[in-house]
């Protein structure tokens, strides 16, 4: 395989609460490695990220579920759901010997992630700054030089 697409953390994804950025940021360096994967690394590098977003994906969970969040976090919590499916179908796939699909699974989550983080992930960060904070999430970002 040669030249592996690059997954980076961007400062376009923070989005003004610290736990959720820096779940994000392992997010990103999960489907980074798993994209950097040789072929026999690919089972572990899979499993990495599978654990990373179980866990990731459940405390949003959390937070979603809570009585007083607004409407939309059904399909949020949703959207997580069908993520992990496709994770724990490709782990099959994986266990098979078809580790190409690993990679496209990565680059999917690569292209899926900074909508999801801008649309879903945004509004779950002001509510919880909100709730904290009665304010909106400060985000300061670097400037990226392309």
């Amino acid at each position: 395989m040669t030249n592996p697409p690059v997954f980076t953390w961007s400062d376009r994804f923070l989005l003004g609460h610290r736990t959720i950025d820096d779940t994000h940021r392992e997010f990103v360096d999960c489907v980074d490695a798993l994209l950097r994967a040789s072929d026999a690394e690919i089972p572990a590098a899979l499993d990495a990220f599978a654990r990373h977003a179980e866990a990731h994906f459940a405390q949003e969970d959390q937070w979603l579920a809570a009585p007083d969040f607004p409407n939309g976090g059904e399909c949020h919590i949703d959207e997580h759901a069908k993520v992990m499916a496709s994770v724990r179908e490709v782990q099959e796939l994986v266990a098979k010997g078809e580790v190409a699909i690993a990679r496209e699974l990565a680059q999917a989550l690569m292209d899926w992630f900074p909508g999801h983080a801008d649309y879903m992930d945004s509004a779950l960060a002001t509510w919880l700054v909100k709730k904290s904070h009665d304010g909106r999430p400060l985000v300061l970002r670097r400037k990226e030089h392309l």
